[in-house]
């Protein structure tokens, strides 16, 4: 210390530290204030800044009464640089809290916008809020004094070592920036892989994709495999999409009047609903003499691949009650076996295997 502390400097430290602590509080009070009017905007930017300044902002207000506290009292020359530096540091980490939770916030935020569903890539939003955590700590370090050369040539040398132990880690990890940057896969999208697995992508993480299929389960898929398999996805290009429902009906019928009806039923279907395609033009197109009945196709429009489930169920309900009112057959199918047998008379049974017959020479004897 330069001087003894007197009363006087503990007044201004104290009157210091009351005026961070009442900014805070007016700090907290106007964000809070910001809140409710950013729930009113479409943009979910704005939410995601207030809830990040709502802590920050107090906690500056804090960090600067603290700092004026300590510049007003008679400190020693390396106690106040160990006091400002240490606040300094307090204030960096803090902001870079509130950088992460904004960056990491606007990237969840555009994952949604760009797929329309609640699940995000995560990926993404963790690769972010590490980076800009880690520069955070790195310029808190830098200011409070220590090199971060050194540790810099330490995480290189340490980082090749554990490269080679999370090979697998570190693959899944690649896979799924791959995937998500080539953009064959968002989340929200339909896919089936060729080994069965099918459903609704709900993530993807830093190290597996995970799908939701039909029946409400999770699939956990290795971002490494999924990168590997083939794979057809049914939101892409478009999520629309055609579905095929096979009809027969018997040799005796109008096929003209056949496929005006079905048309019929189409454009009642597509009209009526949900999850049906309304502009979509039904198409009826006939492809083979079968055994019993003239097979054909119908040609439905779905709004989205779960849909088609109910728009077949409805279609098929509909089609068969018009086709009995207009008295048009759906044959089953049928075989007539006919059996050609040459020989009326029974054939003699087949001898025994243990029945043999007896010598010559038995028989002889026997006469005796």
């Amino acid at each position: 210390m330069t001087r003894d502390l007197v009363l006087h400097d503990w007044l201004v430290a104290g009157i210091a530290l009351a005026a961070g602590a009442l900014a805070g509080l007016l700090l907290r009070a106007l964000v809070r204030w910001l809140g409710k009017h950013a729930l009113r905007t479409r943009w979910s930017g704005d939410d995601i800044i207030v809830d990040a300044l709502r802590t920050f902002a107090p906690g500056a207000a804090v960090i600067g009464g603290a700092a004026v506290a300590a510049s007003a009292l008679p400190l020693s020359t390396r106690t106040s640089g160990w006091v400002t530096h240490s606040l300094t540091a307090l204030l960096i980490l803090m902001a870079t809290l509130g950088a992460a939770r904004v960056v990491a916030g606007l990237v969840q935020s555009l994952a949604h916008a760009r797929t329309g569903v609640a699940g995000s890539a995560t990926i993404f939003v963790n690769i972010t809020r590490v980076v800009v955590l880690a520069m955070g700590m790195l310029v808190a370090l830098e200011t409070v004094g220590v090199s971060i050369a050194p540790l810099l040539t330490a995480l290189g040398v340490g980082g090749l070592a554990v490269a080679l132990a999370l090979q697998d880690t570190l693959a899944n990890l690649f896979a799924g920036v791959h995937i998500l940057a080539s953009k064959t896969v968002q989340p929200g999208d339909y896919i089936r892989l060729t080994s069965g697995e099918e459903g609704y992508v709900v993530d993807i993480n830093w190290r597996n994709t995970v799908v939701r299929n039909l029946s409400n389960n999770l699939v956990i898929i290795p971002n490494g495999r999924l990168a590997r398999t083939n794979m057809t996805n049914f939101t892409q290009p478009e999520q629309q999409l055609s579905i095929l429902v096979q009809v027969g009906v018997g040799y005796e019928s109008d096929l003209e009047h056949v496929e005006r009806v079905t048309l019929e039923v189409v454009d009642g279907v597509m009209a009526d609903i949900n999850g049906a395609v309304p502009d979509h033009e039904g198409a009826v197109r006939f492809h083979t003499f079968a055994d019993s009945r003239i097979d054909f196709t119908v040609i439905l429009g779905v709004g989205e691949f779960s849909d088609q489930y109910r728009i077949k169920h409805e279609f098929i309900k509909r089609l068969h009650r018009r086709f009995r009112e207009e008295g048009i057959s759906i044959p089953a199918p049928t075989r007539t076996v006919t059996l050609h047998q040459d020989d009326p008379r029974p054939a003699p049974p087949a001898p025994f295997p243990h029945q043999r017959e007896a010598p010559a020479s038995a028989l002889a004897d026997n006469g005796r």
